[in-house]
């Protein structure tokens, strides 16, 4: 979004918000909006906005919805184990081919993991759909607190 106030002034509306449902805290020109303890759920997202000023004296926000980057780091530390495994069986699978001994164990195996895959994408699919209606209310709250700030006009959005 382009933004008609100044930098600072935007930034200040953001970590002087007073709402008890989200916990809302600033790195220099970025904001971090979560949602409260109480509220918060394993699939309950996140946004991360930075606001910047661009060379033209412009104010820019840009904003990313995302998940908790503690289950981030989980979902993709499984993805790369599942891949490791998938590998390090797949030579054991070769091997054993390669010496004319028995491979179904290895084969089984490597089916195995590639359902598991397919039930962790489901999973984090079924947790994207769960995480949607709190983010339609982080959107609606970044909306409030920027129509609140004071202006030469309304903020626009910029495709």
């Amino acid at each position: 979004m382009e933004l008609t106030q100044e930098q600072q002034i935007v930034l200040e509306a953001f970590e002087n918000s007073k709402n008890p449902t989200f916990s809302i805290k600033r790195v220099d020109d970025h904001i971090f909006i979560k949602f409260n303890a109480r509220e918060h759920h394993f699939w309950s997202p996140q946004l991360h906005l930075e606001i910047i000023e661009t060379d033209n004296g412009k104010v820019q926000l840009y904003g990313l919805f995302g998940p908790n980057p503690t289950l981030w780091t989980f979902f993709i530390f499984l993805h790369f184990g599942v891949a490791t495994l998938f590998i390090v069986v797949g030579i054991w699978a070769y091997s054993s081919a390669a010496l004319q001994k028995p491979y179904g164990l290895q084969l089984g195996l490597m089916i195995s993991m590639v359902l598991f895959w397919f039930i962790l994408y489901a999973f984090g699919r079924g947790g994207k759909s769960k995480g949607k209606p709190q983010m339609e209310t982080l959107y609606r709250f970044m909306g409030e607190i920027l129509l609140e700030v004071p202006g030469k006009n309304r903020n626009k959005a910029v495709n």
